[in-house]
């Protein structure tokens, strides 16, 4: 399934902070900033410094250093910015002060890793203040080791001296320092992006069991509908015919009557028969479905039973019959019993039908015809509801067939299923 976040990495845009998150951040920049204040003084008291800052310069540079913080998630491009400005004053003017402005700019950096939404952005700025502090570092270093007065305590003998050791310390507590602020923050945000792509996968496999569940259960509902409809409306149409013969020959011929109400018995216990199979099976699914027991093999009993209900109605077989599929069996079955109720609910009086039933190499068929006169009463086959065929197309469309139904031209209707066999194996597997 399709995932709705995009792979490349420069192209997915972090979510703004939380108000709980601004809250925190309100909080640890003021934490730092009485950090900073605190720790300015104890270093001033220790004298290591020689030329202090003016307070001024004090509240600037400790500043910059710490209260942007406090909007660093939501804005931190320009906070790295105002964070390093502030960085450059301590260190260049003379503010007594090395811990938490530290801090103040690693965080900076390290947020515009983990929160910038422009990923290009966030490369170039970052890169930019690297570049920045070390050319500031080196041209320091110049500086002061060029005069001879500075660090009297390390010597400066030999191509490696403490002087140059001292110099190669400090380049490469920097490089750790920007690169450790880099990795961290690089990796907060793609671990943010993959939490993200996790929970939009598990939203969208949410709305997939969902959807499947309801066509499941829309399927069921289709299928139970079928069902229903191929069984009542099959028998319930036996019965109302020979119902209908009885209720006319009663009086001139009672012997007729009785046979035709056998009829009408008899349907009435097999439509009674099958509800409960299909009820059997609605309530207990892993059992035995009763409609698999159908198939072409009962063809003879729906002819037989189109025979007794005054439809004249022969059965054709061409090609070697073979086992068909159990899913294309009853779908077959299906599909010749609800063409045979159309005949006796539309054809009208009279009319006959031919049941074929053809097997090809790689194919197998069903075709029922008649020559009844096309009727346009209501309920007749022009106006009724076309739920049967419906029906029986979706009965064959499920089995990988297809199925053509329409007037002939020599007069009466045709309804022709055709199965590849192929397919329908691999569908009932």
């Amino acid at each position: 399934m399709p995932i709705s976040l995009p792979r490349t990495d420069s192209s997915w845009v972090r979510p703004a902070p939380s108000r709980s998150g601004l809250r925190a951040d309100v909080a640890f920049a003021a934490l730092i900033a009485v950090g900073a204040v605190l720790s300015a003084l104890l270093y001033e008291r220790i004298g290591i410094y020689k030329e202090v800052a003016d307070p001024w310069v004090w509240v600037l540079g400790l500043g910059l250093c710490t209260l942007p913080l406090a909007v660093r998630r939501r804005y931190p491009e320009a906070v790295l910015l105002l964070v390093a400005v502030g960085f450059f004053v301590c260190g260049q003017f003379g503010v007594p002060e090395i811990l938490f402005v530290n801090i103040g700019l690693f965080c900076a950096y390290y947020t515009v890793g983990a929160w910038s939404r422009n990923r290009t952005l966030a490369f170039w700025l970052r890169l930019g203040v690297s570049l920045a502090m070390f050319a500031w570092l080196i041209i320091s270093l110049v500086v002061t080791t060029g005069d001879p007065d500075a660090f009297p305590a390390y010597s400066r003998i030999g191509v490696f001296s403490q002087l140059a050791a001292f110099v190669a310390v400090q380049i490469l507590t920097n490089m750790l320092y920007f690169a450790g602020a880099a990795y961290f923050g690089q990796h907060a945000w793609r671990a943010a992006r993959l939490a993200a792509q996790l929970d939009a996968q598990g939203r969208e496999l949410d709305q997939e069991r969902r959807t499947s569940a309801a066509q499941a259960v829309a399927l069921d509902r289709l299928g139970v509908a079928r069902e229903l409809h191929d069984v009542v409306a099959h028998h319930v149409s036996v019965m109302g015919i020979q119902a209908a013969a009885a209720r006319r020959s009663l009086d001139r011929d009672p012997a007729l009557a009785s046979e035709a109400l056998a009829v009408v018995e008899e349907s009435a216990h097999t439509a009674v028969t099958e509800l409960r199979g299909l009820v059997r099976t609605l309530r207990s699914p892993d059992e035995d479905d009763a409609a698999s027991t159908v198939g072409v093999a009962q063809f003879a009993e729906l002819v037989e039973e189109s025979r007794r209900s005054s439809t004249p109605t022969e059965l054709i077989v061409v090609g070697e019959p073979r086992p068909l599929p159990m899913l294309v069996d009853v779908a077959l079955y299906r599909v010749v019993q609800e063409a045979l109720t159309n005949v006796r609910k539309h054809a009208g009086a009279g009319a006959s039908c031919t049941v074929r039933l053809r097997f090809a190499g790689d194919s197998v068929e069903v075709e029922v015809t008649d020559d009844g006169i096309r009727q346009t009463l209501p309920g007749s086959r022009a106006a009724g509801s076309q739920l049967g065929l419906r029906g029986m197309r979706e009965r064959i469309g499920a089995v990988g067939g297809t199925l053509q139904s329409g007037r002939r031209e020599q007069g009466g209707f045709l309804v022709r299923a055709r199965v590849p066999l192929a397919t329908a194996t691999e569908v009932d597997a």
